[in-house]
């Protein structure tokens, strides 16, 4: 067991090969007089050292040259097959310098006159501190192997290439590590990659070349961290989506190095593109279905105020030539038939409402402002409430898509106001803000938050949020002050181009 140089009344355990007793102890005085308390034993035979050396741990050993049957290169030998490594040291009567040179190449450490013991403590001290600092190296060996099998055997089990790349004073960039990662990956060995960078950059999509090019780039100048998707072909010519993730930090020699990993998301990328085509066929879908639900109901609306409208405009003609034509006297058939008149007209009435609402002529004829203005009116009417429409400017006519969607969401907003709000006032803006077109519905009820989004049948604010995605723009949910709800709808101001029917046709 080497330690490093001890202090005096330090306790010193020595082995000393030596057939003379007596000149044991004097190298055992040497050590009692530097102020060592030494602790020895002699031995001076093959089985004793081997002995000595198995049962205890020992700071050095001392060892004659020569003794019958026994000498220091044996001693030695047997020493390292024991694979100990302590300060061996040869102190001897008479030893000649070939001699001494073959036992130090053979592994000894040092080797005294008997006659000149004055240098046995100081060899002693200095081999126990060389004992202790290559002790010490072969601890940190291990370790370093230790963490690099650790390394390795992690990396080896990431799905990806981890890689260190180095930005070089010269401009060029250099694969300093490329795990095996980068066979599976890229059909590239570590080893390609790390005798040529550009095996990896010259099989980047030239569309995206210039991306990570800029990614590395700025990471080098900021040393923030690089997070590109890109595709790259890898040796059998297939194209792949990759991304790469990686640190950067500043070397001693001022470069650039980042420590990072390449992973293929070639199918997740496939995935978000289907998912995105599969968003825009809904989409199409879904612009279809509501132009589809809207010609239906304009050819509800015709057939109502065309058909039933005429309908019952006749029976209402017939009903007062009927009415004319009574005697005066019978006073309560006239009163019936005055009765049926008033029925006839809130039918006709209801049959005006009900096509205006499914397919307002007005928003064709006459734009957006005019027919949300005829609507409120409408709505005022039927519920009882008080709607201000003051904030509508007639200078807006937006695209018929656009007039049409928020002519809808005027009436979704209204029925959710008359269903949910319990508010008494309902004011309506329309106007401009920049490009965009800004409609905004506000009334002093209860209020609404977010969270009514996430609501389970919150139908009602979700269509007008998706009829919003649908034109480009957003919903926007706020209080009113002093109390109630705000929908501020915002969507680009596209005018319209047809030119509207003259009011006085």
């Amino acid at each position: 067991m080497a330690h490093a140089q001890p202090n005096h009344k330090d306790t010193l355990k020595i082995l000393v090969i030596e057939d003379s007793e007596d000149d044991a102890l004097l190298l055992v005085g040497c050590f009692r007089r530097a102020g060592y308390i030494p602790e020895f034993k002699r031995v001076e035979n093959a089985n004793g050292t081997r002995q000595a050396l198995l049962a205890e741990d020992w700071d050095a050993i001392l060892s004659d040259h020569s003794m019958p049957g026994f000498n220091a290169l044996s001693a030695l030998a047997l020493m390292q097959e024991l694979n100990l490594d302590l300060p061996f040291i040869i102190v001897s009567g008479v030893i000649d310098e070939d001699t001494a040179i073959a036992a130090m190449r053979a592994g000894a450490h040092d080797y005294l006159s008997k006659d000149r013991l004055d240098r046995l403590v100081p060899a002693v001290e200095r081999e126990m501190r060389e004992a202790t600092n290559r002790s010490e190296r072969r601890a940190a060996l291990a370790a370093v192997q230790e963490n690099e099998a650790r390394f390795r055997s992690l990396v080896s089990n990431i799905p990806g290439m981890v890689f260190q790349l180095l930005h070089t004073q010269d401009g060029g960039l250099r694969f300093l590590y490329v795990s095996e990662g980068s066979t599976t990956l890229l059909g590239r060995t570590p080893a390609s990659l790390a005798s040529s960078s550009n095996l990896f950059f010259d099989a980047i999509h030239a569309d995206d070349r210039d991306s990570i090019d800029s990614a590395l780039s700025l990471s080098a100048d900021k040393l923030t961290q690089v997070n590109w998707d890109g595709r790259i072909r890898s040796a059998d010519g297939a194209l792949k989506w990759i991304n790469l993730r990686s640190a950067p930090r500043c070397t001693a020699n001022n470069e650039i190095q980042w420590e990072g990993i390449a992973s293929n998301i070639t199918q997740s990328k496939l995935a978000e593109n289907e998912l995105r085509e599969s968003r825009a066929q809904l989409a199409e879908l879904s612009s279809h279905l509501e132009a589809a639900k809207e010609e239906e109901r304009e050819r509800i609306a015709r057939d109502i105020h065309d058909e039933l409208g005429g309908t019952l405009v006749a029976i209402k003609i017939e009903t007062s030539l009927l009415s004319n034509r009574l005697p005066s006297d019978p006073l309560q058939l006239r009163k019936r038939v005055r009765g049926i008149e008033g029925l006839i007209d809130e039918a006709m009435n209801t049959a005006g409402r009900v096509a205006r609402e499914l397919r307002p002529g007005i928003l064709k004829d006459f734009g957006l402002a005019a027919a949300i203005e005829c609507q409120t009116d409408d709505f005022s009417q039927r519920v009882g409430l008080n709607c201000d429409t003051q904030g509508i400017s007639h200078e807006i006519d937006p695209d018929e898509k656009t007039s049409l969607a928020l002519f809808r969401i005027i009436q979704e907003a209204l029925t959710n106001v008359a269903k949910h709000a319990q508010a008494t006032r309902v004011s309506v803006r329309l106007d401009t803000e920049g490009n965009n077109l800004v409609l905004e519905i506000s009334d002093n009820g209860r209020g609404i938050s977010a969270e009514d989004m996430n609501k389970p049948k919150s139908f009602g604010l979700r269509g007008i949020q998706e009829r919003m995605r649908g034109l480009g723009g957003s919903l926007e949910l706020a209080r009113n002050s002093p109390q109630g709800s705000r929908v501020i709808l915002r969507a680009p101001y596209k005018p319209n181009r047809a030119v509207r029917q003259d009011s006085s046709q």
